[in-house]
């Protein structure tokens, strides 16, 4: 008996780690990938760069932090499929204004629309798709975090103070350990993992890693098993040579 096709929806897929996270599912057996960016010409340009490999890809048009656009994408979905069984939450900000070196100076206007993007938006998007999860009692949610939001480092690592950012993620991060809470005892899943530093648009050319290298958590985590991992904070794979879960 076949089993039927998984439907993944990446948000923010059309570069860096979004795209290589869409890139490495799209390569899984049995995954039909839906690529989403704000930008209609972003989207169709990542989706051809893919199928020029041979890698056929979905493409719909998202603004996370658009209402309407979270519903249209929603309502296509069930149109289309009828599910979504995995959703990779990648779409986020880093804003890097000098402001951002200190709780003194940084503007509460750029926190706050930092939040809309990092946690607001992830809320958003999984009201409106969690309801097709639910139908089948399946489903893979993966948030991308930071280990810069770690309570329990937070206060003795030698990242950047970078508040906005770093609250923003241990926003998502407390996001990710109540919906776990609520999903309990489901055969939905639900983490949130640390890419590390990477070398994307977001992280710089200096970065020691790739793109694709941030992206193999993510494929773990969007691919366990039943009764796999429930609210949990991840490393990057590499760090460890495997799936490690840090303190929250």
């Amino acid at each position: 008996m076949s089993v039927p096709q998984k439907i993944a929806l990446v948000t923010g897929s059309h570069k860096g780690l979004g795209y290589a996270i869409a890139r490495k599912l799209a390569q899984q057996d049995n995954i039909q990938v839906v690529v989403t960016s704000r930008k209609e010409q972003d989207g169709l340009t990542a989706q051809q760069r893919l199928a020029a490999e041979g890698i056929q890809v979905a493409y719909h048009t998202l603004d996370v932090n658009d209402d309407s656009s979270v519903q249209q994408l929603a309502t296509w979905a069930q149109q289309t499929y009828g599910r979504v069984d995995i959703l990779v939450n990648n779409a986020g900000v880093n804003p890097g204004q000098p402001e951002e070196a200190s709780l003194l100076t940084v503007q509460l206007e750029t926190m706050l629309s930092t939040f809309a993007t990092n946690v607001l938006a992830v809320a958003r998007i999984t009201q409106a798709l969690l309801p097709l999860m639910q139908t089948h009692n399946y489903g893979r949610i993966v948030n991308v975090s930071t280990e810069m939001a770690s309570l329990t480092t937070l206060g003795s690592d030698y990242y950047p103070l970078s508040p906005s950012y770093r609250l923003s993620k241990l926003g998502l991060n407390g996001l990710t350990v109540l919906l776990a809470k609520e999903l309990q005892g489901t055969n939905i899943l639900v983490n949130a993992y640390s890419p590390g530093w990477m070398k994307t648009d977001m992280g710089g050319s200096d970065a020691p890693f790739t793109a694709d290298e941030g992206a193999e958590t993510a494929v773990y985590l969007a691919t366990l098993p039943e009764h796999g991992a429930q609210g949990k904070f991840f490393a990057e794979m590499r760090k460890f040579g495997g799936p490690i879960a840090l303190p929250w």
